[in-house]
């Protein structure tokens, strides 16, 4: 990928976090009969901007975020827990913003959808009638599709792909691991959540771990032989810690099959295994159980959508956004989730009017820490071309690889800055 064309330069990119009509959201025209009842699903970067959203193109539609976290805590910048440079608390996100801009904010777990009757089952036992329902469900794990890997395995061998209780345990097998201890990483095959974040997870472990246990070492084994940003991170890796970090790919034997999480200890595809000290596992994905209980998923265990408009290609009435849905060249990222949400905001709202949605357009940029002062983004501009999603040519790519320490350091100042504008355009200040 050609390094990044500054048709949107970094700080533009985060102004369009606040300027829906950047990103295809301009505000229709709207009639006396638009108002309707969505209720939206999920309160993440998707679905507490699509109910944000939705109030703010028409105040009039009645919108409910179904959310079981009375806080939520994001993935996005969980690594920076992880390395020492964050506090949790730091990322979590309440919804009081969302109540005061008039979304009805309900903490409970959606369980079902009866999409002919167009009503979604809560926890509680209520069950609540909708007009347009948008789910955004992120991730579920895949238990049992790595040998050994379940539920129980993930309280000896955290993922850590969910913030919260998981990302907690992770970090203290780190502060509990002796100097001189084996960290290793197990990398899913495409597609997962966030394909950059094995690899700024494992900058900012090797951070911790050079600065409190500089005798360690990091082994990553990749069900894979490329990973997003792959030659600025190992540039990165070469030049700030030396030979800490071993990465093996696929087609070195670097794909695990089984996984002995008592043991913590990983066998790979050709029998060679590896014991650990601290044993993280990014395990296969899907999307979130509500998406499938909606009928929404396919053999895949994702969401195909109506590129336009993120509709539900498979259910009527249903928007789905974020991680769960199958959107590529878009990565599954916190930022494409937020962009989305809009899209599917103008879209709902035009289709309570009965008017045509407008053309969308997307934006990605995702930013990933090697070390405090040492940043790198990858970016991207989408629209629909011939009925698909297609990355706009010439309109993003990478940092450049010869960039000045200088450079490095703005770009590790573009990123707090990004994730202190997307909570706030999510979640409100």
């Amino acid at each position: 990928m050609s390094t990044i064309v500054h048709a949107i330069d970094r700080r533009g990119a985060l102004s369009l976090l606040a300027g829906g009509a950047a990103l295809g959201v301009g505000r229709p025209s709207l009639g006396q009969g638009a108002a309707g009842r969505v209720i939206v699903v999920g309160g993440g970067f998707g679905g507490a901007t699509a109910a944000r959203y939705i109030r703010r193109l028409d105040p009039a539609v009645e919108v409910t975020l179904i959310e079981p976290a009375e806080r939520f805590y994001t993935c996005p910048f969980s690594n920076l827990y992880l390395g020492g440079l964050r506090d949790f608390e730091s990322l979590g996100h309440g919804f009081d913003a969302l109540r005061r801009a008039g979304v009805s904010v309900v903490h409970a777990t959606a369980e079902d959808v009866d999409t002919a009757g167009r009503t979604v089952r809560l926890s509680t036992g209520d069950t609540l009638p909708y007009d347009r329902l948008v789910l955004s469900p992120g991730i579920d794990i895949r238990w049992g599709a790595l040998e050994g890997y379940d539920e129980a395995a993930a309280e000896k061998a955290p993922h850590a792909w969910k913030a919260g209780s998981q990302t907690k345990l992770l970090r203290a097998q780190l502060e509990a691991m002796e100097d001189g201890g084996l960290f290793v990483l197990v990398a899913p095959a495409n597609p997962f959540r966030c394909p950059p974040g094995p690899y700024e997870r494992i900058s900012m472990v090797a951070h911790y771990l050079k600065t409190n246990k500089p005798h360690s070492k990091i082994l990553v084994l990749d069900a894979k032989d490329q990973f997003s940003k792959q030659g600025l991170f190992t540039d990165a890796w070469a030049a700030l810690y030396g030979d800490m970090i071993e990465w093996v790919g696929l087609s070195q034997d670097g794909k695990v099959v089984r996984v002995d999480a008592d043991a913590r200890e990983v066998e790979t595809e050709f029998g060679n295994k590896h014991k650990a000290a601290v044993l993280n596992v990014v395990p296969p994905q899907q999307a979130g159980l509500i998406a499938e209980r909606a009928g929404v998923t396919d053999d895949s265990g994702w969401v195909p959508v109506v590129p336009a408009t993120f509709a539900s290609a498979k259910v009527e009435h249903v928007y789905v956004v974020g991680d769960a849905t199958i959107a590529a060249p878009m990565p599954k990222s916190g930022f494409c989730a937020n962009t989305q949400a809009k899209v599917v905001a103008a879209a709902v709202v035009a289709d309570l009017a009965g008017r045509a949605p407008p053309a969308p357009v997307w934006v990605n940029t995702c930013y990933s820490l090697i070390a405090p002062d040492y940043g790198i983004s990858v970016a991207g501009v989408y629209r629909v071309m011939d009925g698909k999603i297609a990355e706009v040519e010439g309109s993003g790519g990478v940092s450049p690889r010869e960039a000045d320490a200088a450079f490095r350091k703005r770009e590790a100042d573009y990123g707090a800055g990004w994730y202190a504008a997307i909570s706030a355009d999510t979640w409100g200040a």
